[in-house]
């Protein structure tokens, strides 16, 4: 039963991030969710979800590093979130219906709290990170 509900739910997190990744969304982030979860019963879903992690972990860095690509994160997501925005308060968008709208300012959301999350100096030094494994030397305690 267990095997199942891990099957099941994983799949359906793939499946709706796929879907994500060409629709408005945060489909990569669901990707790798729905990997972690298959991950807990089935050994083909580890490689993969390495690499997400992996991966996930260069763009948090690399945001970390270039205050440039964190300012144009956050634009796309103001301009994202505002066509959503615009949505929903009435205003005619080409192609744009309620559940894309709110996707679009969810999405907005989101990468916002990802760019504050790896701007912020005492965030994303998790456990595997290389700040994390550096020694500290006696001047920094």
């Amino acid at each position: 039963m267990k095997k199942t509900v891990v099957t099941v739910v994983g799949a359906l997190l793939v499946v709706a991030g796929a879907a994500l990744v060409v629709l408005p969304g945060p489909g990569l982030v669901l990707v790798a969710a729905g990997l972690a979860v298959l991950a807990t019963q089935f050994p083909w879903a580890r490689p993969p979800l390495r690499w997400a992690r992996r991966k996930s972990r260069e763009g948090v860095d690399e945001l970390r590093r270039s205050g440039g690509r964190a300012v144009f994160a956050v634009a796309c997501a103001a301009v994202t979130a505002g066509v959503g925005v615009l949505s929903l308060a009435g205003v005619r968008v080409p192609l744009v219906g309620t559940a894309t709208a709110v996707l679009l300012v969810l999405s907005g959301l989101f990468l916002v709290g990802v760019v504050a999350w790896a701007r912020a100096p005492h965030r994303g030094r998790g456990a595997g990170s290389a700040a994390s494994r550096r020694p500290r030397s006696s001047s920094s305690l």
